[in-house]
């Protein structure tokens, strides 16, 4: 008996160094197996750690496709965003005008310009009734950084953004913006 259970003990001694010689043959930083021991003895465990080239080179084809399908589309849209800015704008500064002349009985003149917005203004027409708070409390400039333009033609209002070019006509987003177009 003892013989069986000293031959038993020397077979899975013998295993054991072979499954250690395999394991660390091989000189690597991570580890290729490891062991686990089951009711028969220790059993080789391998494990796969880390990706391979091919599976890299997908994912970065991947995001190349990704970024030249969707950057132009994200990088078009702050002048989209700057044309509503504008178109914004205008439509913030037409109601402050409808409430001057509310106050005022008319708009302001094309000389007092917006100006009657932010302070009261002097010249013709006269503003009696002028907010002394003001009606904003700053004129803004277009998203371009060009003050907006200001038109009174006997009463009928206009305001005009030059648009991106900065000045009068343009296509796209040169397009002059006014008041009359919105």
């Amino acid at each position: 008996m003892n013989n069986t259970l000293y031959l038993k003990e020397a077979k899975e001694a013998k295993e054991i160094t072979e499954v250690l010689q395999n394991c660390f043959t091989d000189i690597s930083p991570v580890p290729k197996c490891s062991f686990r021991n089951t009711l028969g003895g220790l059993q080789r465990q391998s494990k796969h750690q880390g990706f391979t080239l091919i599976e890299i080179l997908v994912v970065i084809v991947i995001l190349g496709i990704l970024g030249a399908v969707v950057a132009p589309q994200i990088l078009s849209r702050p002048d989209t965003a700057r044309v509503q800015a504008a178109q914004t704008d205008l439509r913030t500064l037409s109601a402050a005008l409808d409430i001057y002349r509310l106050d005022n009985f008319n708009y302001p003149s094309s000389d007092q310009g917006l100006e009657a917005l932010v302070q009261a203004p002097s010249g013709f027409p006269e503003a009696k009734g002028w907010n002394p708070a003001g009606y904003i409390k700053k004129l803004p400039k277009d998203p371009w950084g060009t003050p907006y333009i200001y038109e009174n033609n006997d009463g009928r209002v206009n305001l005009i953004s030059l648009g991106a070019d900065r000045e009068e006509g343009g296509e796209g987003t040169n397009t002059d913006i006014s008041l009359d177009n919105l």
